[in-house]
């Protein structure tokens, strides 16, 4: 098989092979279907989860870190939010530090001021 991302085939193998390795709670797939473009996949999947929660040999943590959860840490630091890093571990504290500190590096007070006053306006409770 051709080991072109563009090919539509080898993608969507890529891509369950990319969704496989970066949940660590999927099964891993059917050895009889694995090819090029699954391992490829697994692999850059697993690079990427194991770069955010740690090396799967050191267990599945409690809470998954993902670039979804980063932005989130990310936005904190920018509006001067308190966060909750209860359950993390030191690795995952490390990697969302950096993102929150990110964010308390371009905290802006009036953007919490005009984030609040639209959530009034909506009554929406902040509390």
């Amino acid at each position: 098989m051709d080991n072109n991302i563009f090919n539509p085939i080898y993608r969507q193998d890529y891509i369950a092979g990319y969704a496989t390795g970066s949940n660590p709670f999927l099964e891993l797939l059917d050895c009889e279907k694995s090819n090029a473009a699954i391992l490829s996949g697994f692999n850059c999947g697993r690079l990427k989860y194991e770069s955010l929660n740690g090396s799967v040999l050191y267990g599945i943590p409690t809470r998954i870190v993902t670039d979804k959860i980063l932005e989130e840490f990310l936005l904190a630091g920018m509006l001067g939010m308190d966060i909750d890093a209860q359950d993390y571990t030191p690795f995952q504290i490390h990697i969302i530090e950096k993102w929150y500190q990110n964010g308390i590096e371009q905290y802006d007070p009036n953007q919490n001021i005009y984030l609040l006053a639209i959530l009034e306006k909506n009554s929406i409770s902040t509390m």
